[in-house]
């Protein structure tokens, strides 16, 4: 499959889907705070971690990877795409999968490039980070299965992604489950400082942008992620085998190279691709959504993020903002995976 996005002809194949087991019931750990809109019919509650495992993952060939994902619920149903960030995933959405394949959606989680099974196709492509490359990554996996549109949800890069997948193609995009928001960015504005206190928050960025840094996180990449899991989400109590399960994703050759890129480039510190321009020049001025869209907030997230105030008018569709309270932090869907998967299918009817 050529590693362009095609928006004129799109072939679509057939994928057999797997199930997944019923959901053992829990008691939730968080509670949500909704406003006064009438929800979807209530999932049921799930205690974070009751899954640890995805029955199995798939391979296929998309764009200019070799995707790895996981995928539950019936071929037929609906489509959700979930996306995972960094250092994270896709055992973020570990107990959201079975939960919607329960409700009758097809459930597709990948691992993004640099992550898990997700390989490239040829050592000559770059290994770019930047935010429109992931994008279309992304894209040219809903061709590859055959996907003509879905709900979107993400968390960290995971959320910037499903941001700029509705505001390139919203035609390939039913609706959107966003944490913290609105998350498109562009390198003219990063070369605006900060406040001291919020540039601190972003410490390990300047890390990166060193090659002391890039040797730093080479050497100690599951010592860094557990940090980061650490301070951006302070009272979640994960044991080391949660952890572990996630963590063994950032063994794959490229993803020291792909998070580097990352944020380097975001600082304007690493060439992206020219192929791209044209997607980052329509970035660059933050456009609106016209999606309906749900954006998420635990309300103990350590990690720098916006305010809700601060990104409410860059949806102009239908939209509604929920803080997940109950010391909820930035991994929100794999520490409340019902609220996450509630409000996917509350955005479905909007």
């Amino acid at each position: 499959m050529s590693d362009e996005i095609n928006h004129e002809r799109r072939k679509f194949f057939g994928v057999a889907a797997m199930t997944i087991a019923a959901v053992e019931l829990g008691m939730a750990g968080a509670a949500m705070a909704q406003s006064g809109q009438a929800s979807a019919a209530r999932l049921p509650d799930i205690k974070p971690g009751t899954h640890t495992s995805f029955v199995a993952l798939k391979q296929i060939r998309a764009g200019v990877l070799k995707v790895g994902y996981a995928e539950a619920g019936p071929a037929d149903g609906p489509a959700v795409l979930l996306l995972h960030g960094w250092p994270y995933d896709i055992h973020t959405y570990v107990d959201v999968a079975p939960l919607l394949a329960q409700a009758g959606y097809r459930v597709i989680v990948p691992y993004l490039r640099g992550y898990g099974t997700t390989h490239f196709l040829s050592p000559d492509t770059p290994r770019n980070g930047q935010q429109s490359a992931i994008a279309a990554d992304m894209i040219a996996l809903m061709d590859a299965l055959g996907i003509e549109k879905a709900v979107l949800g993400g968390c960290d890069w995971g959320a910037r992604t499903v941001n700029i997948m509705a505001a390139l193609w919203p035609e390939r995009c039913k609706a959107m489950v966003s944490v913290s928001g609105y998350l498109i960015g562009s390198q003219e504005i990063n070369r605006k400082p900060l406040s001291p206190s919020a540039e601190l928050a972003w410490w390990y960025q300047f890390y990166f942008a060193t090659e002391r840094g890039r040797l730093g996180y080479e050497e100690n990449r599951r010592a860094f992620a557990k940090l980061i899991w650490q301070t951006a989400s302070p009272t979640w109590k994960f044991d080391d085998a949660t952890f572990e399960r996630s963590a063994e994703a950032f063994d794959n050759p490229d993803h020291v190279a792909v998070v580097i890129d990352n944020y380097r480039w975001r600082l304007s510190l690493a060439e992206g691709e020219r192929k791209y321009d044209a997607y980052e020049k329509r970035l660059s001025v933050g456009p609106k959504i016209s999606l309906p869209t749900i954006t998420l907030e635990g309300d103990a997230n350590g990690a720098p993020h916006p305010q809700p105030a601060a990104y409410a008018g860059k949806f102009s569709g239908k939209y509604e903002h929920r803080t997940i309270s109950g010391g909820i932090g930035h991994n929100l869907p794999q520490e409340a995976p019902q609220a996450f998967a509630q409000a996917v299918m509350d955005v479905d009817r909007f």
